[in-house]
């Protein structure tokens, strides 16, 4: 039973080693992937907040708006199709340094978690988060974009660790090359009384699978986190700092989880 349920997400991961990707740029949702996903049936809305006090003010390819001071803004609708699999709705907006409103452009994604411990119990989880977007090229380099998000994690009453080692895929770029893009994420967690945990969330912007930039080139962040899961709306709220030049120095990020 565990083999039949493990073997389509291996031959997803073959697949995302070997498609032919590349790197996507807009930082419209900051987050680790765990186990959560809605039961059959049931809607959910997440609102995205997130902004840049001190970043990158320097344009990566030609025309792109680099998040300094920007704030931005983003729904994320998601429906459980089934008990394992969940589809989620994006719509991103970006207000940028100079003032100016933008909608970045839809994403739509599949989350499917096939093995997970039972409720409030313990144990390993894995799934997988395919994610396609048509973003304005502003923000990223290429229409459509892909990402393909392994769900790898433990968790427990008291602990949280969740692995997403990301490929991201843009087609059809403008400026850059078209190879594959590892942006790895991690993220440990402990409750410290019912319904609060704390934590870090950790996320590094490797380059080219098989050409990986050097450390001090790489794109990493290292985030202190809190997650509430109790009360009318609960969050995450995170500040991270970055870890090296080439990363934005101070990002401050929420997730709300919207009634509805």
């Amino acid at each position: 039973m565990l083999l039949r349920r493990v073997l389509p997400f291996a031959l997803f991961m073959l697949a995302s080693v070997a498609a032919p990707l590349a790197h996507a740029d807009l930082t419209d949702e900051i987050q680790v992937y765990d186990d959560s996903i809605n039961h059959r049936g049931q809607w959910g809305l997440e609102l995205h907040l997130n902004t840049t006090p001190d970043g990158r003010s320097t344009p990566a390819y030609p025309g792109e708006i680099p998040p300094d001071h920007g704030f931005r803004t983003t729904m994320e609708w998601s429906y459980g199709i089934t008990d394992t699999l969940e589809a989620g709705l994006y719509l991103p907006f970006l207000h940028d340094a100079a003032g100016t409103n933008y909608f970045a452009g839809p994403r739509v994604r599949l989350k499917w978690i096939p093995l997970k411990p039972a409720e409030g119990g313990s144990g390993p989880f894995l799934g997988l988060n395919v994610e396609i977007s048509a973003v304005n090229e502003r923000l990223e380099q290429g229409r459509p974009a892909v990402e393909l998000r392994p769900i790898i994690g433990y968790r427990s009453p008291l602990w949280l660790i969740a692995f997403n080692p990301v490929v991201d895929a843009t087609f059809h770029p403008r400026y850059g090359s078209s190879s594959s893009d590892f942006a790895p994420a991690l993220k440990v967690a402990r409750t410290v009384w019912a319904g609060t945990a704390l934590g870090v969330e950790y996320y590094n912007d490797f380059g080219r699978i098989g050409q990986f930039d050097p450390a001090r080139k790489q794109n990493q962040q290292l985030f202190a986190a809190v997650d509430v899961t109790r009360g009318l709306i609960p969050f995450n709220f995170g500040i991270g700092r970055g870890l090296n030049d080439a990363s934005d120095k101070w990002t401050v990020k929420a997730i709300l989880e919207i009634p509805i």
